[in-house]
């Protein structure tokens, strides 16, 4: 089972950029397809990126254009650039892995990290 750590949230004004990591433990690390779904209260888990062994990429729609994922197998790191941040990107944002193609949904990944609050004030 791999484990993961989320870093890099924090309190930014619209328009801003972050950039969230997700570091892995496990040696398969490259096996993983790696995603980032986001929630905010009173909502469901939002899917935002997912990322797979050969680095093909997905988006949420409503993230697309403005958000990068990226994998850096050596540093067993998984990476989301967030450019022009909006307010309604708020959320506390989690990291996923798992075993077989990229996926949207929630429940198809095996292994989530406790997640980094992402503010974005008006």
């Amino acid at each position: 089972q791999v484990h993961l750590v989320e870093s890099g949230g924090g309190l930014v004004q619209t328009g801003d950029s972050l950039r969230l990591s997700c570091a892995a433990s496990g040696r398969t690390f490259s096996s993983y397809t790696m995603g980032w779904f986001r929630q905010s209260p009173g909502k469901e888990r939002e899917f935002v990126a997912a990322i797979n062994w050969s680095s093909g990429v997905l988006y949420g729609d409503s993230v697309k254009g403005r958000f990068t994922i990226s994998r850096d197998n050596a540093k067993n790191t998984v990476y989301l650039q967030m450019n022009n941040l909006r307010p309604g990107d708020t959320a506390v944002y989690y990291c996923a892995a798992r075993l077989g193609g990229s996926a949207w949904s929630a429940q198809a990944y095996d292994a989530w990290g406790q997640g980094t609050q992402v503010t974005v004030s008006s």
